[in-house]
């Protein structure tokens, strides 16, 4: 027999289905409170004993539930609502970016400094050229030929020479290399073999690496008018959207080797955010008091933040997302039409009864105090009567009010 395992028979008044009870945290479990004083367990008839086997000397035996040593961090207990319906609520995180991918300036040149070095190389090439007699000697000029030229009467080319020359066209040839014009509003991602090595955000004429890419990325504020959007309020009720979008690249490393195509990545992501706003809250509160998403101060801050979130990672920035349209799909804009007109209808009616009745009453009430007398309450209710069909009737009808005394024999069942 396993002496581990109770066998003993459980009471019949216990329900078959017993609700599920929350983990408690306090330590006033009955085996935690047994066995901090000592006390047995009342389970039903009695069983037989379990063995004990003593612990390590000097190590504590934790007899506690294992939910009550847990960190409150680490047991997820979900919220019940008040109908008793059990709801998990997660929220789900953006995208994490590589942290170690951040834009940083590159290493680059002012534009002048090429520019001086691709005349000093001119100027070589020229003068040894010169030198070796290559180019025709002429009268005008000085005479900057060496003995051997002067001597030989034409063109004498040794090793040095060429070794000058070879030099002087390397240096024109990465001067002219790496220059780079930066336009405003423009940057360029420099990279070598797949791996970033810096943004040029100067403007004007720089010199940068020869043997790097060059990319352009524009960081100019622009603006993106959406194509209509389908999506569907919280009731259900399909809606077309419209938005503006205000954006920039902050950061251009991110954005043009973190994603694919950051602008295509934009626009999906607004679908997304505009299908989970949307469905938050109603497009129209109608009669029900509360938000609606025609609140376009409310639609457009919540928009933005959950917008300007979703893309961070890739290095955008958002300003704003503001609705341009929210109209109701075309299948169903007729009948909310009509359910609108309906629920404004309604609305006036009842403010109207309502001013008739506080009308009245304080028609009756100013007779009494004009005429010193108290009317009785059929009175005052025939009065009050008569009174409310005036002021609610329309115009050119006439409607005729039963006496009391006609009202009673119908109740009584004699005809009026």
């Amino acid at each position: 027999m396993d002496v581990t395992r109770d066998y003993s028979p459980r009471p019949d008044n216990l329900p078959k289905a017993l609700p599920p009870a929350l983990p408690e945290r306090s330590g006033s479990s009955p085996l935690a409170k047994a066995a901090r004083t000592g006390t047995p367990v009342d389970n039903g008839p009695a069983t037989a004993p379990l063995a004990v086997v003593p612990g390590p000397a000097g190590t504590p035996v934790d007899l506690r539930d294992p939910l009550e040593t847990a960190a409150p961090e680490a047991v997820e207990l979900p919220d019940a609502t008040p109908t008793g319906a059990i709801t998990a609520t997660t929220s789900r995180r953006p995208p994490r970016a590589d942290q170690a991918l951040r834009e940083h300036a590159a290493t680059t040149l002012p534009g002048w400094i090429a520019l001086l070095a691709l005349l000093v190389g001119v100027a070589a090439v020229l003068l040894v050229l010169l030198s070796d007699g290559v180019i025709p000697y002429w009268d005008v000029l000085p005479d900057l030929r060496s003995a051997a030229a002067r001597a030989g009467g034409g063109a004498v080319v040794e090793v040095r020479s060429v070794a000058a020359v070879t030099a002087a066209g390397l240096l024109i040839v990465l001067s002219l290399a790496g220059l780079l014009a930066n336009a405003g509003g423009e940057t360029r991602v420099l990279s070598r073999w797949g791996r970033y090595r810096g943004t040029v955000r100067r403007t004007g004429l720089v010199w940068v690496n020869p043997l790097l890419r060059r990319r352009r990325v524009d960081v100019r504020l622009r603006h993106w008018r959406s194509e209509p959007v389908k999506v569907v309020d919280r009731t259900g009720t399909p809606i077309v959207v419209r938005l503006l979008i205000v954006w920039r690249v902050k950061d251009t490393a991110r954005a043009l080797l973190a994603i694919e195509d950051h602008e295509n990545y934009l626009r999906e992501q607004v679908q997304a955010v505009l299908t989970r706003t949307a469905s938050m809250l109603p497009c129209d509160s109608n009669a029900a008091p509360g938000p609606a998403l025609r609140d376009g101060q409310w639609f457009a801050d919540e928009l933005t933040r959950a917008l300007a979130a979703e893309v961070a990672p890739a290095g955008l920035e958002v300003y704003s997302a503001q609705p341009l349209a929210l109209d109701y799909a075309p299948e169903v804009a007729e009948s909310m039409r009509r359910r609108r007109l309906a629920d404004l209808d309604a609305g006036l009616r009842t403010v109207l009864v309502d001013d008739a009745v506080e009308a009245a009453a304080l028609a009756v009430r100013r007779l009494e105090r004009a005429t010193a007398h108290e009317l009785d309450e059929a009175a005052r209710s025939a009065l009050m009567e008569q009174l409310l069909v005036a002021f609610v009737a329309p115009a050119g009808v006439a409607a005729s009010v039963p006496s009391p005394a006609a009202r009673a024999g119908r109740k009584e069942g004699r005809p009026a």
